[in-house]
């Protein structure tokens, strides 16, 4: 009894043998998932490639990482508590009054409060609305405040944060291509074609120098797998600190599962909820832009709803902002009447001074805030957005 009651753990150091436990049994899921990768390699199946093997390795990785991360549990509501007010004190103390990430234009900031950190937020329109053109706006105004937050913080380049960008559709020069000419103020097809003078060439040379220095980073990778955007994306986060992440656009993500029983709609729910759980792990606004159905163009008010979403079901429920770019000079310029109708012409005039340069970007859905319509002036020579003089939103709730 003497000797049982020696080799007793007394309970002043419990805590610290519990978490030995723990220790070790997360030691022993790590030997179990080295010889699960090395007996997976060793396979001759050819249905499972290199790369996917090392995205599944990756992510079956970080969940043990987050399983051996003690706080990563139930917190109290105190602690929650202290965020919210830190979040109310940033935005405070911000010139802008935001407490989200800076989008550089105004009235959107107004409304959303800046990117929110862990939303979802789908940006979505018809062809030649913008989209591209808007979300690499927003990603570049982003990257200039991350880095003035830097410099003026005192921290490294490292410490502070940056932009990612996944590009599915076009290349990383093209998106490139279209920051210089938007920064130099010319046309990119100026650059293409080789048509810029001596002097936009100089001052070309010297935006490039500057727009080099930004936070912000490119992955222009075809047909990517929604496992694979959220394993390059935790590699952005650890080594470039990313404070938001854009996905243009979210139907060129492949699934993981690849399974061909799978719907179109199965597999875009499967992209959004992974999305949303990206934007929740790494605690960052992800921006994923999305196209819309044809059903628009068949309304006279051409102006999108919710259900205009394509796969809407899951896109909808999944974000928590959903935003809608329309343009309807767009739809406008290509009414054109005959020259010999005076009356039409002058109405068709009228109505193109009215939506000139003139873009609307419809807030119709915000889990935590106001809906409504934010409007924009739009350089279609450009592909640049930015606040309009006299703009202003209006909310309809």
């Amino acid at each position: 009894l003497v000797k049982l009651a020696a080799a007793a753990i007394h309970v002043i150091n419990i805590g610290d043998f519990s978490a030995m436990i723990h220790d070790l049994a997360i030691k022993r899921r790590l030997i179990e998932l080295g010889e699960e990768v090395v007996n997976t390699a060793y396979s001759p199946h050819m249905d499972f490639p290199a790369e996917r093997q090392i995205e599944s390795a990756e992510q079956k990785l970080f969940h043990l990482a987050v399983e051996g991360d003690h706080n990563k549990d139930f917190r109290a509501l105190r602690h929650s508590i202290t965020d919210a007010i830190q979040r109310a004190e940033r935005a405070l103390q911000n010139a802008s009054h935001i407490s989200g990430v800076d989008t550089g234009l105004a009235d959107l900031n107004d409304m959303l409060g800046g990117l929110q950190a862990s939303d979802l937020v789908i940006l979505a329109g018809r062809p030649s609305m913008g989209k591209t053109a808007l979300a690499t706006n927003i990603a570049h105004n982003a990257a200039q405040a991350f880095a003035a937050q830097t410099k003026a913080q005192g921290l490294t380049a490292r410490e502070g944060k940056s932009v990612g960008f996944f590009s599915l559709e076009m290349s990383s020069e093209q998106l490139a291509t279209r920051l210089l000419a938007a920064a130099c103020k010319f046309p990119s097809q100026k650059m293409t074609r080789g048509t810029i003078t001596q002097d936009e060439f100089n001052t070309l040379v010297r935006v490039s120098a500057e727009l080099g220095q930004l936070p912000f980073h490119i992955d222009d990778t075809p047909a990517l797998s929604i496992a694979a955007l959220r394993s390059r994306a935790r590699r952005l986060k650890r080594v470039h600190n990313m404070g938001l992440l854009v996905v243009d656009y979210l139907q060129l993500v492949r699934p993981a599962s690849n399974r061909p029983q799978d719907g179109r709609v199965q597999e875009v729910s499967e992209i959004t909820q992974g999305l949303k759980a990206i934007a929740k792990e790494l605690n960052v606004p992800v921006v994923a832009l999305s196209q819309l159905s044809r059903a628009v163009e068949s309304r006279e008010d051409k102006r999108p709803l919710l259900s205009d979403l394509r796969e809407s079901g899951s896109i909808e429920q999944d974000a928590d902002v959903v935003m809608f770019i329309f343009r309807e000079e767009y739809y406008i310029s290509r009414q054109m009447p005959s020259q010999d109708d005076e009356a039409k012409m002058a109405k068709w005039q009228e109505d193109m001074e009215r939506v000139l340069n003139v873009a609307e970007v419809i807030v119709a859905k915000h889990r935590n805030g106001p809906i409504g319509t934010v409007r924009l002036r739009f350089d279609s020579n450009l592909t640049q957005f930015s606040d309009l003089a006299k703009s202003g939103h209006y909310q309809l709730r």
